[in-house]
């Protein structure tokens, strides 16, 4: 930043002086010409009263020795005069303030630039590049604590406010932690920057909701109750404010009134968030049960698993070791990750086995997070879970996750070529 400040302070004194050279110029050519003219009329006035004492001197009137002094003292008359610097002065004088003119108007000009500069500029966005060019990893390889994280977004937002994202990382992050009233601040410079037609601005309104009940002890307020209205008056079906009013009828034992909230919600949730609106649903159903009420049936909420009955086909089983592994899984329809997946052994077979989300290979891809997949048994000859040449299999697809009753039935009875 010294550097760019240099810069302008370089530029601006070469501004001004464009605009002072000329005039100094102009005043020196002017103060010139001013005392040149001085001097011609001077040496006129000579010439003129010279000529007036020969005229005399021819006429008789002037003796010699008296035409001798009058121009002796014209002589030195002219002396005196040519050179005057008085005219200049005057000249000076009304220069000196069309200089001071100037100079104010551009200094004013200089300080009204860097004001408009300062208010309208990038200088700290420059400022926020340089830094991170200077300094590409301010961590220095290692991985920073949530506070110090969150003093990096706080900066980089405090220079770049209009980051929108940004504003929703923070706000999010705060949430996290828990720091509700931080988390609230943050939402709301969200829903002030992002525009109203943008796709995820009901979001924003249901989150910024949801800050609004954390904040408030995990309570029903007036300010929660409108922020949840104008969410859902924007959209019905809008999953955390469906949510909101869910929670709050069931803690009030209003479970009929929970379960349509939840289910509103449940059919338009994402995988990660349609389990635990399957949970809360399934424990108000619990509840009415338990208080001998109707029970509201929902759709969609039985359990994510599959049951599968494992066996080898007949005659595959002659040249196979008992403890050569056997992979039974569950994958997303044409993909290959697997959802869930157990290793056995051959001896183990034939065999019941139930794949769920204790099974899954990772907590971000599970089976309650599709509704359909392809299930597969594959004895390994090698013992690596990549197919190989020889290995034997078995592949069903698709296959619902939830809503079975009774074991499917999965034949190994193929090679891998």
């Amino acid at each position: 930043m010294v550097g760019l400040w240099t810069g302008i302070a370089l530029l601006t004194l070469c501004a001004l002086g464009i605009v002072l050279l000329p005039l100094l110029r102009a005043r020196r050519l002017q103060q010139q010409e001013v005392a040149e003219d001085r001097d011609r009329q001077n040496i006129d006035i000579y010439r003129e009263r010279l000529s007036e004492l020969e005229e005399e001197k021819a006429q008789g009137n002037l003796a010699q020795p008296e035409f001798d002094e009058l121009k002796l003292e014209l002589e030195r008359s002219l002396l005196q005069d040519v050179g005057d610097t008085e005219a200049a002065l005057r000249v000076s004088k009304i220069s000196s303030m069309q200089v001071i003119t100037v100079s104010v108007m551009a200094v004013l000009l200089v300080i009204s630039s860097l004001g408009l500069y300062a208010k309208l500029g990038s200088a700290p966005r420059l400022e926020l590049a340089l830094e991170r060019q200077a300094q590409p990893d301010p961590f220095e390889g290692r991985t920073p604590t949530l506070e110090e994280a969150l003093s990096r977004l706080e900066h980089e937002l405090e220079v770049t406010p209009e980051n929108v994202e940004g504003w929703y990382l923070l706000a999010t992050t705060y949430m996290g932690a828990g720091r509700y009233d931080d988390g609230i601040a943050a939402f709301k410079q969200v829903l002030a920057r992002l525009p109203q037609d943008a796709p995820q601005y009901i979001g924003v309104m249901g989150q910024y909701a949801q800050a609004l009940y954390f904040a408030n002890g995990g309570k029903m307020n007036d300010a929660v109750r409108e922020q949840v209205a104008a969410t859902l008056q924007r959209n019905p079906g809008e999953i955390t404010a469906l949510g909101l009013l869910g929670i709050d009828a069931f803690e009030q034992q209003r479970y009929a009134e929970a379960i349509d909230f939840w289910s509103r919600a449940l059919a338009q949730a994402e995988p990660s968030a349609a389990e635990s609106l399957r949970a809360g649903i399934s424990r108000a159903q619990q509840e009415l049960r338990a208080l001998g009420e109707p029970v509201p049936e929902v759709a969609g909420i039985e359990p994510a698993e599959i049951r599968l009955a494992v066996r080898l086909a007949e005659g595959l089983g002659a040249t196979l070791e008992p403890d050569q592994a056997v992979f039974i899984f569950a994958r997303p329809v044409g993909g290959r990750m697997p959802l869930a997946a157990v290793k056995l052994k051959v001896s183990d077979l034939p065999l019941e086995v139930v794949l769920d989300d204790t099974l899954a290979m990772t907590p971000q891809a599970r089976l309650s997070g599709v509704d359909e997949v392809e299930v597969g048994a594959r004895i390994s000859l090698t013992g690596t879970p990549e197919p190989k040449a020889g290995d034997l299999f078995a592949i069903l697809s698709p296959v619902s996750v939830r809503g079975q009753t009774q074991a499917i039935d999965l034949v190994i009875d193929q090679v891998v070529e």
